[in-house]
């Protein structure tokens, strides 16, 4: 599958509020920028739409289902291609000129479709982000895209790099062991995750080894080579026999606006750190995996970002792996 990590860095133009959490917001002016780039019958829905099966807008943001050789799809609703990680800063005020940065990654052949997806945050920027201060939301000038500490973007000269920045994340990734029997996960952004048909304020290793699993086969499957050959219900087994240290997780809501639903909508989700006990070599490359990716629901709003803090191995004492 591949993966492009994307850097823009931006500079507001005017005064800004946005709020504390802010993907949702990225997530929606970004939409609402791409249709308008992309859109050739601009006066009519996407439902029925002519060129809905080669829309970018529709690949993107109302990823479709591929269709099975007998004329059914798939049971598994289909992951979307980006993930838009937002400025990790709780401050909601930004003045003229503070720098604003976010990362966008894009899975597959999304990465086709930078160029466009380049332009329609430069549009963005114009028709402003945020809470409306005197009529309007705050403007904001996208300078550069990078890569990998590479320029693929830059405004001064309105040109895109040539060059290769992505890389592609196979089986092979998934199958590099690390001898550990102690991990301290820290949720960065809201994780949901559904068990039971219900989200709660836990996260038992299996309950995360299930949404792992999910998480790598449904990116797989869509944007990659296939369902990997996983061993799904032995990996599930042998998580349950791994016990919960320590515990300092809480449940948070937050607040988001819908302009497809025109309501606010309470979001919630669940961050902190958790340590986990046992044997835990063959678990490492999945969560090293999902560290890249986020993981649960919601990820295009940047949600269920997660990184593996720190982990021990036996009388080797504790090895720290934050980055």
């Amino acid at each position: 599958m591949l993966y492009g990590r994307y850097v823009f860095s931006c500079r507001f133009l005017d005064e800004a509020e946005l709020p504390e959490y802010k993907g949702s917001t990225f997530r929606g002016v970004f939409g609402h920028a791409l249709k308008k780039t992309v859109c050739a019958l601009k006066h009519q829905g996407c439902e029925g739409c002519l060129l809905r099966p080669k829309c970018i807008y529709v690949f993107l943001f109302e990823t479709p289902f591929p269709v099975e050789s007998n004329g059914r799809k798939r049971l598994s609703s289909p992951p979307h291609p980006y993930v838009i990680e937002p400025p990790e800063t709780p401050i909601t005020r930004f003045h003229s000129g503070d720098p604003l940065e976010f990362t966008l990654l894009l899975f597959g052949r999304a990465n086709e479709y930078l160029p466009y997806i380049i332009y329609a945050f430069e549009q963005t920027g114009g028709h402003g982000i945020g809470r409306r201060i005197n009529g309007r939301g705050a403007r904001f000038k996208l300078e550069s895209v990078s890569s990998g500490g590479d320029a693929v973007y830059s405004s001064s000269d309105a040109t895109l790099r040539a060059g290769s920045f992505t890389e592609e994340l196979t089986e092979e990734t998934l199958g590099e062991e690390v001898l550990a029997d102690e991990i301290e996960l820290r949720l960065v952004t809201p994780l949901r995750v559904k068990f039971g048909n219900n989200l709660k304020a836990e996260l038992p290793f299996h309950v995360l080894v299930r949404a792992l699993l999910r998480r790598i086969s449904s990116l797989f499957e869509y944007y990659g080579s296939g369902e990997p050959p996983l061993d799904y219900r032995g990996l599930v087994d042998r998580a349950k026999n791994v016990a919960i240290k320590e515990s300092a997780i809480e449940w948070i809501d937050w607040k988001r606006y819908s302009n497809r639903q025109d309501q606010s909508m309470l979001m919630g989700g669940i961050t902190g750190s958790i340590r986990y006990a046992g044997d835990l070599a063959e678990f490492i490359p999945l969560i090293r995996f999902c560290e890249k990716v986020h993981l649960g629901k919601q990820t295009t709003f940047g949600l269920g970002k997660i990184s593996l803090k720190s982990l021990s191995t036996g009388g080797k004492g504790r090895k720290e792996v934050e980055q």
